[in-house]
């Protein structure tokens, strides 16, 4: 990892619940909302984070490198910690992001790919979910750090 700060890996915005996560360049954080055009909206789970090298370790458990949309995140990001991050507050682009949790894989994982689950149920590797603080643009290649 690359010291205390990390990077925006890519961006995706799931359009309807169950619906497919598009890739996108660019997408806007909206405080108290999430992400914009995105299906999840208010409440504590606005945006979801998975680490690309926590996506890595759980790729090699399954066997096969395994398309990171499966895990149906709406950000990756590399070099920056997310384990035990619970309470932190996220710089990611212009926006600020407060991490309420954990997310736990669900079944949608399994049928992803199978042994999914499992291997994203260790270490923080199913990523994080939170609470978007204050607004802003977010792209893939900003730099993301603890605030």
């Amino acid at each position: 990892m690359r010291g205390p700060a990390g990077r925006v890996e890519a961006i995706w915005i799931k359009r309807s619940k169950g619906g497919p996560m598009d890739p996108v360049y660019r997408a806007q954080l909206h405080a108290g909302r999430g992400l914009e055009g995105n299906a999840n909206q208010g409440g504590h789970r606005q945006v979801t984070l998975i680490q690309a090298e926590r996506w890595s370790d759980a790729e090699a458990q399954v066997g096969h490198p395994v398309d990171p949309r499966a895990r149906r995140a709406n950000i990756m990001i590399d070099g920056l910690d997310l384990v035990d991050c619970r309470g932190r507050t996220l710089v990611i682009g212009d926006g600020r992001i407060l991490v309420h949790g954990e997310t736990r894989p669900c079944e949608r994982m399994e049928e992803a790919c199978t042994g999914l689950r499992e291997a994203l149920s260790t270490d923080w590797r199913g990523g994080v979910y939170g609470e978007v603080v204050v607004g802003g643009a977010v792209r893939v290649g900003d730099p993301v750090r603890w605030e």
